[in-house]
C-alpha cells in the first residue's frame, strides 16, 4: 500500500511539474506592434516594416525572434522574424496602382501578446503627378516650426484641420495628384511607427484623402534630403510641396521645385520664390 501511495504522489507531482511549465510557457510577455505605411509602384516589390516592443517591466526594449505574418485582402502573402532591434521586414509586390490596405499579426508561436497594426500601401504610376503636403499646413494652430506631433485620445488634445483643408485637398487628388503627408518630429517625440500612425488616424477621422505618410527626424536638412532620394529613385514627378514653415519650402525651392506657403505667413517669413495662399480655398490657384 505504502509502495501505491508513494507511485501515485510521484506522478501526482511530475504532473503538477509539467502543468506549471506548460502554464509559464504560454504565458507572453506584453508589448506592442507598429507599422510604417510603404511607397512602390505596380509590379515592384515593396517592404513593410513592422516592429514589435515589449512594454511593462522590459519597457521600449525591442523583441527579437517573434514570428510576423503580414496580411492584404484576408490573405497572408508574407511572413518573416523580427531581429534583434524588434524590426521585421515583410516583402510584397503590387499587381496594380491604388491604395493597398494591410494588417501585421504576431504568429502563433509569438513569445509577446500583440494586437494587429495596420497600416496602408501606396502604390503609384511613376509619372503621376505628386504633391508633398505638410502636415502642419492641414492643421488650425501648429506650436512651433514644424510640429506635427497628434495625441490620440482627448478630445481637447486633437487638433482641428485647417477650414476648407480637405475639401480643396480631395479636389487636387480626385482626378489627378497622389498626395505624400509629410510629418516631422520633435526631438524627443515618440518613435517614427507611432507617429505614423497616429497621422493616419488623424487624417481619416477628419476625412482627408488617402496618401502615403512620411515621417521625418526634425533635422532641418531631412526632407530635403529626402527628396533628393525620391528623385533618385525614380519619383521624378514629385515637384510641388505645400507647407507651413519656411524650413518645408525652401527645401522644395532649393531644388526648383514649387512651393506654396499656407496659411499666408507672417511679412517677410516667406521665401523669396515661394507663392502664397491665403487659406486653402486659395490653394489651387496658386499650383
Amino acid at each position: 500500500m505504502s509502495v501505491f501511495f508513494r507511485r501515485a504522489g510521484f506522478f501526482t507531482i511530475l504532473f503538477f511539474c509539467i502543468a506549471t511549465t506548460t502554464l509559464s510557457a504560454a504565458e507572453k510577455v506584453p508589448g506592442t506592434l507598429t507599422v510604417l505605411d510603404s511607397l512602390t509602384a505596380p509590379n515592384q516589390p515593396a517592404t513593410i516594416i513592422a516592429t514589435v516592443t515589449k512594454t511593462g517591466p522590459l519597457a521600449q526594449a525591442g523583441s527579437g525572434g517573434e514570428p510576423l505574418e503580414l496580411f492584404i485582402a484576408g490573405n497572408v502573402v508574407a511572413t518573416a522574424m523580427t531581429g534583434t532591434d524588434g524590426r521585421a521586414s515583410l516583402p510584397y509586390t503590387p499587381k496594380a496602382k491604388g491604395a493597398v490596405p494591410f494588417t501585421v499579426r504576431a504568429g502563433t508561436t509569438s513569445g509577446v501578446a500583440l494586437t494587429e497594426a495596420g497600416g496602408n500601401l501606396a502604390v503609384w504610376e511613376r509619372r503621376s503627378p505628386i504633391v508633398a503636403v505638410e502636415m502642419a499646413s492641414l492643421m488650425d494652430s501648429a506650436v512651433g516650426e514644424g510640429t506635427t506631433v497628434i495625441k490620440p485620445g482627448n478630445e481637447s488634445e486633437v487638433r482641428r484641420p485647417m477650414p476648407d483643408a480637405a475639401e480643396e485637398l480631395s479636389k487636387l487628388t480626385q482626378f489627378y495628384y497622389n498626395v505624400l503627408y509629410v510629418v516631422t518630429m520633435e526631438k524627443g517625440a515618440t518613435s517614427r511607427e507611432q507617429a505614423n500612425a497616429h497621422a493616419r488616424q488623424w487624417l481619416t477621422d477628419q476625412k482627408f484623402p488617402i496618401g502615403h505618410i512620411l515621417v521625418l527626424p526634425s533635422d532641418q536638412e531631412a526632407l530635403g534630403v529626402k527628396l533628393d532620394e525620391m528623385h533618385l529613385a525614380g519619383w521624378k514627378q514629385l515637384k510641388t510641396g505645400i507647407g507651413r514653415t519656411k524650413v518645408f519650402a525652401e527645401a522644395f525651392l532649393q531644388r526648383r521645385l514649387e512651393a506654396v506657403m499656407v496659411p499666408e505667413p507672417a511679412k517677410g517669413e516667406a521665401p523669396r520664390k515661394a507663392k502664397v495662399a491665403k487659406d486653402w480655398k486659395d490653394v489651387r490657384k496658386k499650383m
